[in-house]
């Protein structure tokens, strides 16, 4: 992805042509801004379908390879710790990992990774898909792809159409941070990729949160909608001078309204934890996700106790007992037995029922993660769609039971196991090693879709045994970090609290076996591949190619253009004989 773009990417689609390189909820990317609104569309078939029809709008010529990996869902505890009674939730794992070669004699290279929750919420009827990680290698041929992968998973979900979960509103949450590289490691390394910075990440994000709403509302003129967005630090006017290059496409169909603020106290959209039915505190409002940093800050206030408040000294028992009266005795018996009623009645921990939704985030600005130079953002986009007529809901013989696999699942280790390598495993920071990372783990993934087990010890090599390297570092890593990456075998996450908020341990076993991959899935759901033979974009005469920005050094500007100085001739004297 070391090509630059040119001025009729900016004049066609309205965005200027930048390599993105963000954390949303720890996530990065680098790709060009120019999809359409046709290439955002998904498709009517499988989530690997939207994606490969969308990806073959992109201009130029060249192949695609892409690795949809969906697990089945799972009973999950962890998204409204501090909610009493706890919701009943299930979760998915979503990951895609895209390559491409440019010419069939180039090999293979990992140009883009997605990483994505989605959390259902019954009693609600109501989803949450958080955007946890992207990336990009910078290694790909322009225009990149991530921009069009990005959009399209996203309206493949918002689509009530092709959504795969059963609600009726969805909302699409993520939190904004530039970062160098997340899912590639040393990937920041490589000359071609060049992140964006800290405010065009949250502009860039504006943008395709208002894109894949507005597409949303013109397929949809009964949906409601609700975008929100929050700069920590920042007021609305200074957020506002801050992203002034946001602008909705040429393409967009209709134009959105943003929020500045949190969606909490808003009551058009429904919130995905139902109503609490004792005493409501901050846990029912605010979900929790995996290294987020309104989820650490809820933990410090759950976890804020009593000890920490001066209180007056407890009043002395008289020296003789025998003079205490019976009133005395009779409140000292009260106090020592609490009441059944008391004792079975819910408190919330810490101080979440004293801050309100309001003042958290005021208090968020304040936060290590949001004060430390660089501007983060908060976004959420709500989409709410109208009930189905009774008359016209299916029935339960129907319906299948939520936690039961679906064609095209996998088993969520296993879609662990491949972020776990990738993060672990790999590096790309030359063309080299990027190509052996790219064959070792998408060999992996057929390799576990065909139940391979390990090979011993000096076996070949072939595509399909290359699954034992799902857990081995290049040679170029140092031995002590190969063995403790072949060690760990999960993903390195955020460790949960100590109590209150800690996830339950689900007693409830799951009625259905966990789904076994097979080539057929693997050939049907997971793998897919397109090529790509349209015109290429073409710069105008006398244009001038837009730098990259971010990590490159230039803070997001284009280089500058070179200026012609004109002399003034001098005017000659005239000298007097």
């Amino acid at each position: 992805m070391n090509n630059e773009a040119n001025e009729t990417l900016v004049e066609r689609w309205g965005l200027p042509e930048a390599r993105v390189s963000c954390k949303c909820n720890g996530w990065e990317t680098a790709h060009s801004d120019h999809t359409s609104a046709t290439a955002m569309a998904p498709s009517t078939h499988n989530l690997r379908d939207a994606l490969l029809s969308a990806l073959k709008t992109l201009p130029g010529t060249r192949e695609f390879y892409l690795h949809v990996l969906v697990s089945s869902p799972y009973r999950h505890t962890g998204l409204f710790p501090y909610a009493h009674p706890r919701p009943r939730v299930y979760l998915q794992e979503v990951f895609v990992l895209l390559s491409e070669r440019a010419s069939p004699e180039s090999p293979r290279q990992l140009v883009s990774a997605v990483e994505l929750f989605v959390y259902t919420v019954p009693a609600t009827s109501c989803g949450v898909l958080h955007v946890s990680k992207v990336d990009s290698t910078g290694q790909g041929t322009a225009p990149p792809p991530t921009s069009t992968l990005v959009k399209t998973l996203l309206s493949y979900y918002a689509d009530p159409a092709t959504r795969p979960i059963r609600v009726d509103t969805l909302w699409i949450q993520l939190f904004a941070r530039a970062q160098n590289q997340y899912l590639f490691p040393n990937s920041s390394e490589h000359p071609g990729k060049r992140p964006l910075s800290d405010v065009k990440l949250c502009a860039w994000w504006k943008r395709v949160l208002g894109e894949v709403a507005s597409a949303s509302q013109a397929k949809s003129q009964d949906a409601k909608l609700g975008l929100y967005y929050l700069l920590p630090g920042y007021n609305e006017l200074e957020a506002i001078n801050s992203l002034h290059t946001v602008s909705l496409s040429a393409n967009t169909v209709l134009p959105v309204q943003w929020v500045y603020g949190h969606q909490y106290s808003q009551t058009e959209l429904p919130l995905p934890c139902p109503p609490s039915q004792g005493v409501h505190n901050l846990g029912h409002s605010i979900p929790s996700f995996d290294d987020d940093p309104k989820s650490r800050f809820m933990d410090e206030i759950a976890h804020t106790t009593e000890g920490d408040i001066v209180k007056s000294p407890e009043r002395k028992r008289p020296r003789n007992g025998s003079k205490s009266s019976a009133k005395d005795k009779d409140k000292a018996a009260a106090r020592d037995t609490p009441d059944e009623s008391n004792a079975k009645e819910y408190k919330p921990e810490g101080e979440l029922q004293k801050v309100a939704a309001d003042e958290f985030w005021e208090r968020m600005s304040f936060r290590q993660e949001c004060v430390s130079g660089a501007v983060t953002g908060f976004f959420a986009l709500g989409i709410s769609t109208p009930a189905v007529p009774a008359d016209a809901k299916p029935t339960s013989s129907s319906v299948p039971p939520p936690l039961a696999p679906q064609p095209g699942q996998v088993a969520p280790n296993l879609v662990r196991r491949v972020v776990a390598s990738l993060t672990n495993g790999h590096e790309f920071s030359t063309v080299e090693r990027a190509a052996r990372a790219t064959e070792a783990l998408e060999g992996s993934i057929k390799g576990l879709c065909e139940n391979i087990a390990a090979n011993p010890a000096g076996a070949a090599k072939s595509p399909a045994s290359l699954a034992p390297l799902l857990f081995q570092r290049e040679e170029t890593l140092e031995p002590s970090s190969a063995a403790a990456a072949a060690a760990t075998l999960e993903v390195p996450r955020t460790p949960p609290p100590k109590r209150g908020g800690a996830p339950l341990p689900d007693l409830t076993p799951n009625p259905f076996p966990e789904p076994i991959a097979s080539l057929e899935t693997y050939h049907s759901h997971i793998y897919g591949s397109v090529s790509v033979a349209n015109p290429p974009l073409r710069a105008k005469a006398g244009a001038v190619a837009a730098g990259a920005d971010g990590a490159s050094g230039d803070g997001g500007r284009t280089p500058a253009q070179p200026v012609t100085v004109l002399t003034a001739r001098k005017k000659k004297r005239k000298i007097d004989s």
